[in-house]
């Protein structure tokens, strides 16, 4: 389920923590609120904001060391892509009006890829509901970790936004702007990394509840010219489209040890294929 945590994305691990417990501790050294918090002895707010990040930081390394969904071999790929019961298979009818091109990966050498998955150059597998590779967790975004990379996403910026605003409140005057760098100069360096990384985190968790909202991932999005099964599609039609509050539900409290067979959900009943 997970990967060697000393693999090939080591470096850019290493870095977010080191880049994490350093904000964290400027935060702390400066004349900020958390600081005012714990030398008066209430230590509920020090304490909360320190365990908040340390849960962003684990979160940050379940997302990046866990299985995105990858296919490991042609059985496994055929279970997930016809179900494993011939009355699984039998719920997904025939074309009638469309005839898709069954999908081979010429770099896996898998037979048949499931619907929706892509391999990635980087990774070296196919990822079942492949989304994007993320080089920031060095990990592809999947079937698997997909709704546990945007809960990360949201606890981070939770994260960023308390310390953006706590790196506010450690702000001291002074009679000359070269005396107030001299004394705010590493507080407004770290403000200025936390308020990019808000930034780039609220456009990316905003992007992908979106996506999520529409059943769609960032690769079907970017690239649905280019897919098989999307290519005869209008602009705004997806197959995979359950509405709104089903897609969302689906997405975050389905059981997530179960994989959606999506060619059922494709060929749906009574409607041509697409």
């Amino acid at each position: 389920m997970f990967k060697n945590v000393f693999g090939s994305g080591f470096l850019v691990r290493t870095a977010h923590v080191i880049l994490t417990w350093v904000i964290t501790l400027i935060l702390f050294l400066h004349d900020t609120d958390l600081r005012k918090h714990e030398e008066n002895g209430r230590l509920v707010q020090p304490v909360l904001f320190v365990l908040l990040v340390l849960v962003s930081v684990l979160l940050y390394f379940a997302v990046s060391l866990m299985d995105p969904g990858f296919i490991l071999n042609d059985d496994n790929g055929l279970q997930f892509t016809l179900g494993t019961t011939e009355e699984q298979q039998d719920m997904i009818p025939p074309p009638t009006s469309k005839s898709l091109r069954q999908r081979r990966c010429g770099h896996c050498l898998l037979q048949q890829q499931p619907m929706r998955s892509k391999h990635c150059q980087t990774c070296q597998h196919c990822v079942r509901r492949y989304d994007h590779h993320c080089p920031w967790i060095e990990n592809c975004v999947g079937e698997r970790n997909h709704r546990w990379f945007v809960l990360y996403l949201a606890v981070q910026l939770l994260v960023l936004l308390w310390g953006l605003h706590m790196a506010w409140t450690g702000f001291s005057a002074a009679d000359s702007w070269q005396a107030w760098l001299r004394s705010n100069g590493v507080l407004l360096a770290a403000a200025a990394a936390v308020a990019l990384l808000s930034l780039t985190v609220l456009l990316l968790l905003g992007s992908h509840l979106y996506l999520v909202s529409l059943n769609t991932t960032t690769w079907e999005f970017m690239s649905r010219h280019r897919i098989s099964y999307l290519r005869h599609c209008g602009a705004d039609e997806n197959p995979f489209d359950r509405g709104a509050a089903r897609n969302l539900w689906g997405f975050f409290c389905a059981p997530g040890g179960s994989a959606v067979v999506w060619e059922q959900v494709y060929f749906r009943e009574g409607s041509d294929p697409v």
